[in-house]
């Protein structure tokens, strides 16, 4: 297990290179600058922008700089917020996405495990039914549907829940991103619960430890789970990556300052620094999210040997 961790930590690095890579050469190859407007720069002016940033010098330079810039950990100034560094800028918002997804992810973690268990142990019954139906509803209806929805009922009319705004945590204004964000979540995980649970509800040996007068209860939390749950595992890595990463919908309804927000602004804005920041951050969060999860299979499952 320790080779196993070794070796992908070593191959996570030049992945991230790649993903690097391929993200500068298409900010490079997609057509306009940062500093493009409507009218056009005097020439002297452009001749000097493109100076102060570098953009003089042949591409390899400039690819070379870059990259020695992130394997020192600067990504240098955004070009879009003046004044401020890369760095700055994901120290400000990673905690506010970071908060919103992993609290989304929770809640959806628990509602839907529990949902799919008993959709799972009542197989064909009402509520295995009912369970189903309101998983595919929450796959079927987007963030930026539920997300007014849910404004239109709790804040303007019942008044229950602030619509937007960041209120630090714990606050109330996080109900209503957090129940946006978690619905989808709710669902693939509830139906990914179902299909594992009936899997290994079939197996030999939970027919046998039924056999042996455990209790059903028993045989469910001490057996079942075990093995029912590894699909959940597999979509837990990337799933709480794309969380913490940002979500754009979410974060744009509600008005959060989060990571997703600044990289659509920064992709709009052609802010290099910032989009090779945010690429290079969510690279290595996805991967040692992944890395986490096959080591978790290992731990659950003792038949997974690395």
């Amino acid at each position: 297990m320790f080779r196993f961790i070794i070796r992908r930590l070593v191959i996570t690095v030049p992945l991230v290179l790649v993903v690097i890579s391929l993200t500068w050469g298409l900010i490079r190859l997609a057509p306009g600058n940062f500093y493009s407007s409507e009218k056009a720069l005097p020439p002297a002016i452009e001749k000097n922008i493109r100076e102060k940033y570098g953009l003089d010098k042949p591409w390899y330079v400039q690819y070379g700089r870059m990259i020695g810039n992130v394997l020192r950990g600067d990504f240098g100034l955004s070009l879009r917020y003046q004044g401020q560094s890369v760095n700055q800028i994901l120290a400000q918002t990673l905690p506010v996405s970071a908060t919103l997804g992993l609290l989304a992810y929770g809640l959806a973690l628990v509602v839907g495990v529990a949902a799919g268990t008993l959709a799972a142990v009542k197989q064909n019954s009402r509520l295995d039914y009912i369970s189903m139906a309101l998983a595919m509803l929450g796959i079927s209806v987007p963030n930026f549907v539920l997300g007014p929805i849910l404004v239109l009922i709790f804040s303007l009319n019942l008044y229950w829940l602030p619509p937007s705004r960041w209120g630090g945590f714990p606050s109330w204004n996080l109900v209503l991103p957090v129940l946006t964000l978690s619905a989808v979540y709710m669902a693939y995980i509830a139906r990914l619960t179902r299909a594992g649970m009936l899997e290994v509800l079939r197996s030999d040996y939970i027919r046998t430890a039924r056999a042996k007068g455990l209790s059903e209860r028993a045989v469910i939390f001490r057996h079942a789970m075990r093995g029912g749950l590894l699909p959940v595992v597999s979509f837990t890595g990337p799933a709480l990556a794309f969380l913490i990463s940002g979500t754009v919908v979410v974060e744009r309804i509600f008005a959060l300052p989060g990571l997703g927000n600044y990289f659509i602004n920064a992709s709009l804005n052609r802010d290099e620094p910032l989009i090779i920041g945010i690429v290079a951050f969510t690279s290595i969060l996805i991967m040692l999210l992944n890395l986490a999860v096959d080591i978790a299979y290992g731990l659950i499952d003792p038949r997974i040997r690395y």
